[in-house]
């Protein structure tokens, strides 16, 4: 190809791309250095190991009892106070807090979700390492610490409900995506709306949680009924409803 070209115009081609070639040979050695960890690798390692032991004992609660609970908590506190890391000794310290809290009273709705949360996100392949490791548990220990603050019997948590909408918008979101597919995507749908609606539980936000499961039934029937334009229509009113019903929460 490059034969064909006059040999001015391969000149300006050549001079045109030189600028290209020598950044991207700039670059090239920063793309082929290593990442450099922010923690020890086994320290990281361990991490993960309490982090997913902590996620285990926390899922198996309700069939095998919350004994483990506690030390699960600890250990990866411990964990925490070997980073060094300001952010990760809050968060340990939020967590050894509501271990303590759990220990002298029944957990409450609004910590029973804050700890749900702080140990799903927690349960993560990368670990330390996680860019967002230090937002994470900056946010997780703030809600732990409003979760284990008393609250007035007949007062909402504000911070909760906010930390609710917020997640529940996503959910939202992704279902919206899920029905403009094609075919939709049924398993996407009920996946989104029984977390939106376990999240809802736990808040104790029962009209929430009801319309979440009701939407969840509704990709039980054969994909080619779930698919149809009248179903689409409904799943849309659905959508519509829970979008309402989250706007009043707060409201």
């Amino acid at each position: 190809m490059a034969e064909d070209l006059p040999a001015d115009d391969l000149d300006d081609a050549r001079a045109a791309l030189a600028s290209t070639l020598e950044a991207t040979a700039a670059i090239l050695p920063w793309l082929a250095k290593p990442h450099t960890p922010r923690f020890d690798p086994k320290l990281n390692t361990r991490w993960i190991e309490a982090c997913g032991q902590l996620d285990a004992v926390w899922s198996n609660r309700h069939t095998e009892g919350a004994a483990a609970i506690r030390p699960a908590i600890f250990t990866l506190y411990g964990i925490a106070l070997e980073t060094l890391d300001a952010d990760l000794l809050l968060l340990g310290e939020a967590l050894a807090g509501a271990a303590d809290h759990c220990e002298n009273e029944l957990p409450s709705s609004r910590l029973t979700a804050a700890l749900s949360a702080t140990i799903e996100s927690l349960h993560d392949a990368e670990g330390l390492e996680h860019k967002a490791v230090a937002e994470r548990a900056r946010h997780f220990a703030q809600r732990l610490e409003a979760s284990c603050r008393p609250a007035s019997d007949n007062e909402r948590s504000a911070v909760l409900d906010r930390i609710f909408v917020g997640e529940a918008r996503e959910h939202l979101s992704l279902m919206h995506e899920a029905l403009a597919r094609l075919p939709l995507d049924a398993y996407a749908l009920k996946t989104e709306a029984v977390e939106l609606a376990g999240k809802a539980e736990l808040l104790e936000l029962f009209g929430i949680m009801q319309q979440a499961r009701t939407l969840a039934g509704l990709m039980d029937e054969p994909i080619a009924e779930v698919d149809g334009e009248q179903s689409r229509l409904r799943i849309e009113s659905e959508l519509v409803q829970l979008a309402a019903a989250l706007a009043a929460v707060n409201g």
